[in-house]
């Protein structure tokens, strides 16, 4: 295996521990319900496969554009997400909140999937407008009596996480086999994501 080869798969590797430990990690630091509602954030982005996957496809989509898209589409969607769960915080709705979500895997699915390379703008414009439901859905489930400054931060962390774990993968698009496994990846999250808009629609009736 080749130094870069070894390079890349300690990186995703570090990402993945960062991941998984960075509750208890955060729980020594924090203490009481200042822990709680950290906790109880950062949990909830990974609590749910329709956050997951939407979220690493944002990573992924960025290693297939390039950059400045690579850091450009993380950034904007946990800021925007950020707004979003302000809007759920205050208890202002957002009609379709799950349907969005579910969409959200739908289409980032379908652009991993046919690699699509819009203009850069349309692409942040496409990675904030589903933002805006996660951050909602995130904020109008603020567990009671909990912080809400802190369970914001561990959303909005847990969210960088996720969108670098999709870069990490998307580490394979340099080669032509990962080219394909990303692509068949896409379809994957595109799929799963009809499943997730069929519950969102089921649920309505």
């Amino acid at each position: 295996m080749s130094r870069r080869h070894e390079n890349t798969l300690k990186q995703l590797a570090l990402l993945c521990f960062l991941l998984l430990w960075s509750r208890g990690a955060f729980a020594h630091i924090l203490e009481g319900d200042a822990a709680g509602g950290f906790i109880s954030g950062f949990e909830h982005p990974i609590s749910g496969w329709d956050h997951i996957l939407a979220m690493v496809s944002v990573g992924l989509w960025g290693a297939q554009l390039g950059a400045p898209a690579i850091w450009l589409l993380p950034v904007t969607f946990p800021i925007v997400m950020a707004f979003g769960g302000m809007l759920g915080l205050m208890g202002v709705p957002l009609p379709g909140t799950e349907i969005g979500i579910a969409l959200s895997a739908v289409g980032l699915g379908a652009v991993v999937a046919t690699e699509a390379q819009p203009p850069l703008w349309v692409a942040a414009l496409l990675v904030g407008f589903f933002a805006i439901f996660h951050g909602h859905a995130h904020g109008t489930e603020l567990p009671p009596d909990e912080n809400g400054v802190l369970y914001s931060m561990g959303f909005v962390i847990a969210t960088g996480l996720l969108h670098l774990t999709g870069i990490a993968i998307g580490l394979i698009h340099r080669w032509s086999p990962g080219q394909i496994a990303m692509r068949v990846g896409g379809v994957g999250v595109a799929a799963a994501g009809c499943l997730f808009l069929w519950d969102a629609i089921m649920g309505i009736e």
